[in-house]
């Protein structure tokens, strides 16, 4: 009975959108534009743009699996702190996004706002960064572009590696049909990556990074684990800021 339900309600499991009023006014310390991208299928993704004087460079966000762009573009506004234009987006069904959510769809819409930052900035100004669910959208993204650097923020080998420990006593390899195979994606990764993960966290299990980890190119790979850290906190380390410091000066 619990199998049949991780199988017809999988999608809920592994996203937790809110939706937002298509009126819904942002606001955050710096400034930004909204913005509506048409894909091919006629969606529409919601994404904000945020811009600075004299950028650095440009970070192309993917974010976890819960909230919507009012939460995280509060959050991403710590980089553009650091001098940073930052592009972040709605997933399908999240915010003011939409269309039909699948894998293909995370996919071609990240590819979608990738080419809309590369006809603004060079590409080796791009970082592509990704956190929890993001980090295999980057990650594809990475591998299938020629960006500045990837950096990936609570990674997991692959959707799979983390059902299979948040239930193992079912086989999810037949249940699980959102499989993002990070694995495989960070094999085709040129540029440099970067891991950052805590040790303690419940959400995506340590291991799982670790694992990710040991099948990257090493001669380009960075991990940091971070002491006491879960899911959600990174950000209240002072190794997290040393690692960022050192690859977003």
């Amino acid at each position: 009975m619990i199998g049949t339900a991780l199988y017809f309600l999988q999608e809920k499991f592994l996203f937790r959108p809110t939706v937002l009023n298509q009126n819904y006014v942002f606001k955050f310390s710096h400034n930004f534009e909204e913005l509506f991208l048409k894909t091919d299928d006629n969606a529409v993704i919601n994404a904000l743009h945020f811009r600075v004087k004299e950028p650095k460079g440009v970070i192309l966000y993917f974010h976890g699996n819960a909230g919507d762009l009012s939460r995280w573009g509060k959050l991403t506004e710590y980089f553009v702190d650091k001098n940073y234009d930052l592009l972040v987006m709605d997933y399908r069904t999240y915010g003011k996004s939409t269309g039909a959510l699948s894998e293909h769809a995370l996919y071609s819409d990240a590819q979608m706002c990738y080419d809309f930052l590369k006809e603004l900035y060079p590409e080796n100004d791009i970082s592509v960064y990704g956190r929890s669910l993001g980090t295999g959208i980057a990650t594809y993204i990475a591998a299938k572009n020629k960006p500045k650097q990837l950096i990936l923020e609570t990674p997991y080998y692959s959707i799979l590696d983390v059902a299979k420990y948040r239930f193992p006593f079912f086989a999810v390899k037949q249940l699980i049909h959102y499989k993002i195979p990070t694995h495989d994606y960070i094999k085709d990764v040129t540029c440099d990556i970067s891991m950052l993960h805590g040790i303690d966290d419940y959400v995506v299990p340590f291991k799982s990074g670790e694992k990710l980890f040991n099948v990257a190119p090493q001669n380009i790979t960075s991990f940091t684990a971070i002491e006491n850290g879960s899911h959600n906190d990174l950000i209240k380390f002072e190794s997290y800021h040393s690692k960022i410091k050192e690859i977003l000066p």
